[in-house]
């Protein structure tokens, strides 16, 4: 079974050993060969030793989309005592300049002629989970494509494949037959690109490509510290990505503080920390169309850098070092969210994809005032007497663990008006929304499908686009109530739920209470993830499998 190679930056840090190890355990599946009967047996090899921890370093977006605005400027400067090391080609030939501090800015560029950027955008979604899932389903049919992130996430068909305007008008067209109406083609015609500038010394550079380090591995980027070192680099959307290159244990650092909070029980911390690790490992590959590994907000995880780095994090990190959590031997889709509204979603209830066993439906409470296999919540009257129920539950008198949202129906007809102009979707010229109504749940009570009466004609929502589609609900784990105007017309909606965020995975706000119970992070984390375990990372376990 082929599955997703160590990271990048791994391959340059683990000895030839190790790697030919890895080689053979994680992708060859070798198994060795017995002599035939009668053949002298070849003496016995030495027995392999146990694989090694391995502590790899990741790539990181930092700032995704430098130029952007031909105002855009980064400000880097080494710590007291250090300088910034800059190397960047010039004819050719690599070029290499020291200075305390340096600023990045923009210069626009004008082209000799007009140029056209073209994609066709099969389509577009509000998570990178459900976009992986697209994309797998137009390769069933036969099209080359990648995934990106202009800004939402997309697939694209795939540029080098489909590279003349001709052949990206005649897939758009043949789709268009075969009766799909989300692919398009995203086309503008540009008289100037922007190119990353800065002055050293007296003197302007204009490159594409630029490596920073420093002697002490620290580097501010505006006022704000990064260990490891720094990459600009262009991306796929004709702008740059700050790219940083740090070790996974530093990484953490800038993460698990910003995830969970510095005031969180210890064990709760050190759950945060493995599963931060662990989603970190697993998903090296999205960004692949941009040369870089994960980002650095909420699309990903939060990551600020050492800046509100906080000791008793630090040494949650450090008891926890190294240590992932596995369903097979292959690190877990390790998801977690602010608050679960009381019953954590199945992977299915949220994103499209392939079910992922350890990730069900668990009543987030200790004892459990629900039985979800006697009152499931796909009945709607169990979910609704389930949201009324305030009592009994991890995360009781947190802010996101039941919410009312009015929304006009003013505010409604925009946000499906932003959400279906951005799709190109055939009824974004609607007027106004008549009615909603949920027509499908999970056992989870979520919200698997939103019917939605326009005066031009009706479209469905499913699962996490409802809550791109509009901004009042807080998860999908809600019911609606309408209410009128004085005169009896539609006035808007009043959403009714329950938690912050997908819901899927491990309650941040739910945890602390089991830690504030003496749970280990061990024993919160088998409760948010069934059948899983905690490993050290080793070149024996499979990151992730296609």
């Amino acid at each position: 079974m082929a599955v997703y190679p160590p990271p990048r930056r791994l391959l340059k840090s683990l000895t030839l050993k190790v790697w030919l190890a890895t080689v053979g355990s994680l992708t060859l599946g070798l198994t060795p060969v017995l002599p035939t009967l009668g053949q002298t047996p070849a003496p016995l090899s030495p027995a392999p030793s146990a694989p090694q921890p391995i502590s790899p370093a990741i790539e990181v977006g930092i700032v995704q989309r430098f130029g952007q605005q031909p105002t855009d400027q980064l400000t880097l400067e080494a710590l007291g005592g250090d300088q910034l090391t800059l190397e960047f080609a010039t004819g050719g030939r690599s070029e290499t300049v020291r200075s305390r501090q340096v600023s990045l800015d923009i210069v626009m560029e004008p082209l000799a002629e007009p140029q056209l950027q073209e994609r066709v955008v099969l389509s577009s979604h509000r998570s990178f989970e459900s976009a992986e899932d697209s994309g797998n389903q137009w390769r069933s049919r036969g099209i080359e494509v990648e995934l990106a992130q202009p800004g939402t996430w997309q697939v694209w068909a795939k540029r080098d494949v489909y590279s003349t305007p001709l052949l990206r008008r005649l897939l758009v067209e043949n789709l268009e037959q075969q009766g799909f109406t989300e692919p398009y083609l995203d086309s503008q015609v540009l008289t100037a690109v922007p190119r990353s500038s800065w002055i050293v010394n007296g003197y302007r550079y204009t490159r594409d490509l630029l490596t920073i380090d420093s002697g002490f591995d620290r580097i501010q980027v505006n006022q704000e510290l990064y260990p490891g070192s720094l990459h600009l680099q262009p991306n796929s959307y004709g702008t740059y990505t700050l790219v940083n290159q740090v070790n996974i244990e530093d990484y953490l650092r800038g993460v698990v503080p910003h995830e969970i909070g510095s005031t969180a029980p210890q064990a709760a911390v050190e759950a945060q920390a493995i599963l931060a690790r662990t989603y970190a490992l697993r998903n090296l590959r999205r960004f692949a169309i941009d040369d870089y590994e994960l980002c650095a907000d909420t699309q990903c995880q939060v990551y600020w850098g050492w800046d509100g780095t906080v000791e008793r994090v630090d040494r949650a990190i450090a008891a926890t070092q190294g240590l992932v959590l596995t369903y097979d031997n292959e690190l877990v889709d390790a998801v977690y969210s602010s608050t679960t509204g009381g019953v954590t979603a199945a992977f299915g209830d949220v994103w499209n994809g392939k079910p992922r066993p350890y990730l069900q439906p668990v009543v987030d409470a200790v004892p459990s005032p629900w039985d979800l296999d006697q009152r499931s919540l796909t009945d709607e009257q169990n979910l609704r007497a389930f949201i009324n129920l305030t009592q009994g539950f991890n995360e009781g008198g947190w802010r996101y663990f039941r919410w009312r949202v009015q929304s006009p129906l003013a505010t409604l007809n925009q946000d499906l008006k932003t959400y279906l102009q951005g799709q190109k979707h055939p009824l974004a010229n609607f007027k106004t929304i008549q009615g909603l109504a949920v027509v499908q749940r999970s056992r989870s009570g979520r919200v698997q499908q939103l019917q939605v009466q326009t005066d031009i004609g009706t479209l469905i929502l499913e699962k996490d686009e409802i809550i791109r589609s509009f901004s009042a609900p807080n998860s999908i784990l809600f019911y609606l109530e309408p209410y009128t105007q004085a005169n009896g017309s539609l006035g808007g909606y009043t959403f009714i739920g329950g938690g912050l965020g997908h819901g899927v995975g491990m309650s941040q706000t739910g945890s602390y209470r089991l830690a504030e119970l003496g749970w280990s992070s061990r024993q919160i984390l088998a409760f948010y993830y069934t059948q899983t375990q905690v490993q050290p990372l080793t070149s024996a376990l499979t990151f992730w499998k296609p």
